[in-house]
């Protein structure tokens, strides 16, 4: 099966908004009926600002002419540092592949693609947060452990 990625702008925005939807429903176990307007509107104003700033690259898998997975990047720039002199991040999310799809190297492409993106900006900073499932896929593609991280809920 060959699996193609492509860019996604804002002239696919309506598309882009199904498929996170999706993924927020699938990630966060809200069932599909219930829709969460206010999360759609802010997901909504969000791509539409990010998108043609580059503040979000986003992407759709497709084969055999079909959508059948997305992922996203947020890059930002955050203070220099020695371990990143530009200051540059990238932070890979929304990676999502259609259950008929997994385990056929979907995921793998959308990753591979992301990780170019950020290349071609010489972005050297680039994370993730992973499931479980995901884990492996990504330590296969070249991801470790980050140490030292906690995150402030209150």
């Amino acid at each position: 099966m060959e699996i193609v990625v492509k860019n996604v702008g804002l002239e696919q925005l309506d598309m882009l908004m199904k498929w996170r939807m999706i993924v927020l429903h699938e990630v966060f176990s809200v069932p599909l009926e219930n829709k969460i307007k206010e999360l759609e509107q802010q997901n909504r104003c969000y791509y539409q600002l990010m998108l043609p700033s580059e503040g979000h690259i986003s992407c759709f898998a497709y084969a055999e002419n079909k959508i059948v997975g997305c992922g996203g990047m947020c890059i930002y720039q955050e203070m220099p540092s020695p371990d990143n002199y530009s200051g540059k991040c990238a932070y890979i999310m929304n990676i999502y592949t259609c259950p008929q799809f997994r385990k056929q190297g979907v995921g793998k492409a959308i990753v591979k693609w992301l990780l170019e993106q950020a290349h071609e900006r010489h972005i050297t900073k680039i994370y993730l947060e992973t499931s479980e499932l995901g884990r492996i896929l990504y330590q296969k593609i070249g991801f470790t452990a980050m140490q030292n991280m906690m995150e402030y809920k209150e």
